[in-house]
């Protein structure tokens, strides 16, 4: 697969389905803690919008933390800018080559894809991401991976119903191979997602 053409049709696909959203749900929750669909966006697209020398500042402001920068610069530009100024920010940048600290383009089509579905899964949009971005996004879970977004999936064994992909041993953690994904991201998701002993640890309240 091409990466960077999959990371560009991502963006301009979540552009698209930003587009169609209704003011109401710019200001619904998302699956991130604490922000709405228009923060998520703001972040989505803030390393396409912050220079170097800016996100330095940032940092500095934020004691060098990269998470207090992240949410008060989405929680800022959320504020000031427009959602068709967020939505143009990620469809004009589709083939920007950022990337994050941490990892190469494969990280960054993860930043992108699991983000869409922090807008998408919680909204009850169908958003469907296609089986090759799938595939590179499931097959570079790792432990170490998982612990950094916070995922605590000791002992469960997640198994996809919908692809034949599986990660770990345990407990069966069942569902679409999307939310497993998302699990392993360290998201809950909704009652209903995912099926097995385990299903209520991974599920919102």
């Amino acid at each position: 697969m091409d990466i960077r053409a999959a990371i560009a049709a991502e963006r301009r696909e979540l552009a698209d389905l930003l587009d169609a959203l209704s003011p109401e749900q710019w200001d619904a929750p998302s699956l991130c803690a604490g922000w709405r669909v228009r923060e998520v966006a703001a972040h989505m697209s803030l390393g396409f919008r912050y220079s170097f020398p800016k996100i330095a500042a940032e940092l500095l402001k934020a004691r060098g933390s990269l998470h207090r920068m992240t949410d008060r610069c989405a929680r800022k530009d959320a504020a000031t800018l427009s959602p068709a100024a967020l939505t143009a920010a990620l469809r004009d940048n589709a083939h920007h080559p950022w990337t994050p600290p941490v990892g190469g383009f494969e990280s960054a089509l993860g930043h992108d894809v699991v983000h869409g579905l922090d807008i998408a899964v919680p909204l009850g949009l169908d958003r469907r991401v296609p089986e090759d971005r799938l595939r590179v996004l499931l097959a570079g879970i790792t432990p170490r991976g998982a612990k950094f977004f916070g995922a605590d999936l000791d002992g469960v064994a997640l198994r996809a119903d919908d692809l034949d992909w599986s990660y770990g041993t345990g407990t069966p953690l069942r569902g679409a191979a999307q939310d497993l994904l998302m699990v392993a991201f360290g998201r809950k998701l909704p009652p209903g997602r995912l099926h097995g002993e385990a299903r209520s640890r991974f599920a919102t309240a």
